[in-house]
């Protein structure tokens, strides 16, 4: 019989903390820089990763794949280094694109009909002059799927933002995009899905404690 090979395993990390986390919609727009916190989340990350995968060098993780945003590169940078490794920007790995509502405050947001829309049937929402969610659901899940690709049978970090790793969660769950904002991912928090010839299978989600949930991946 052919020998079973082994799963991939996607590391998917939110960026940390930035100054305006949980009140504005920054999207795209570029010079938004990790805060403190987010700063001492990326390290505190870091030294659980580099536990888990036993120190730098060649071990469990092959690369550390980011977001072109500064607040995923910044993240990705202690991890990186912790892991004997170099950052790669991934383009697939991006932010939404919300167009017009780039540096829109959430709370102002919340008050439009079109809010209603984006929490309960975001499958059917494009953001003006942006992109639309199921565009960006496509988008990750294309990027999941080659970075598995390049990389089967190992270990890879991707460090992107809320609603893409969301999209790729949901996806691997195989849940229907409306739904996929039932899932919370926190600044800083991992989630690990497992890819396999049988296909995936979710490891952990928004989790930003102990990773022993990996101890078997």
């Amino acid at each position: 019989m052919p020998r079973r090979s082994r799963p991939t395993l996607l590391l998917l990390v939110r960026h940390g903390r930035t100054p305006t986390t949980g009140q504005v919609l920054p999207g795209r727009a570029r010079g938004l820089h990790l805060s403190d916190e987010g700063r001492r989340q990326a390290d505190a990350l870091a030294g659980r990763l580099a536990e888990w995968a036993g120190g730098p060098g060649p071990g469990k993780v092959a690369a550390v794949y980011a977001s072109p945003m500064e607040r995923a590169r910044e993240t990705a940078a202690p991890l990186a280094a912790a892991l004997g490794l170099r950052v790669r920007v991934e383009r697939g790995l991006n932010e939404c694109d919300f167009g017009e509502w780039t540096g829109r405050s959430l709370k102002e947001l919340a008050k439009t009909p079109e809010w209603t829309t984006v929490q309960r049937y975001p499958s059917g929402f494009g953001f003006p002059g942006g992109e639309s969610f199921s565009a960006m659901a496509a988008r990750i899940a294309d990027t999941v799927a080659a970075l598995c690709d390049r990389h089967r049978g190992q270990a890879v970090v991707a460090v992107s933002h809320a609603d893409p790793i969301k999209a790729a969660v949901a996806g691997a769950l195989g849940t229907h995009l409306d739904l996929f904002q039932r899932i919370m991912i926190a600044p800083c928090s991992l989630s690990a899905i497992s890819v396999s010839a049988a296909g995936p299978a979710v490891v952990a989600v928004n989790s930003t404690g102990s990773l022993a949930e990996l101890a078997g991946s």
